[in-house]
């Protein structure tokens, strides 16, 4: 055989395979491939219990509860389409209030409630930290300054 046909065959050879680790990578990801499920995909889909997840969406006005062990957290999460409730144990950021935005990880119990085990606050382009709360930026001086 010649060099031409087995550079040709080599090179037939490597996009077949490259075709073939693709299309494996794919079906294997299928539904995955999402960032996070919302609330209506969740009871539209349904999640089976312990499949770890992330949930997203609005932290409901009014359902924020906090436990007397000052770490347990209750609250529902709305996509405007659907509601789910959600259990967190553990520290809130920050940003975690009533009508922010937020993805929690964890997953389903029996219930059907979400526990989750942990939560990434989510905030809008107009985001300040407390610190600088009523502060400026001059770009004369290149400095923060505060409001009068």
């Amino acid at each position: 055989m010649k060099a031409k046909h087995q550079r040709l065959i080599l090179a037939v050879a490597a996009l077949a395979a490259l075709i073939g680790a693709g299309l494996l990578a794919a079906s294997a990801l299928k539904d995955e491939a999402a960032y996070f499920y919302a609330p209506n995909d969740v009871k539209a889909k349904g999640v089976e219990p312990g499949k770890a997840i992330r949930l997203g969406g609005m932290v409901v006005k009014g359902s924020l509860k906090r436990a007397d062990d000052g770490v347990t957290v209750r609250f529902d999460v709305t996509d405007g389409k659907a509601t789910v409730p959600a259990n967190f144990k553990g520290i809130t950021p920050d940003l975690f209030r009533e009508g922010s935005g937020v993805v929690a990880e964890g997953a389903f119990d029996a219930a059907g409630t979400f526990q989750a085990t942990n939560l990434l606050a989510k905030h809008d382009e107009r985001y300040m930290p407390r610190e600088l709360e009523g502060m400026q930026y001059d770009e004369k001086s290149r400095k923060m300054k505060a409001d009068r």
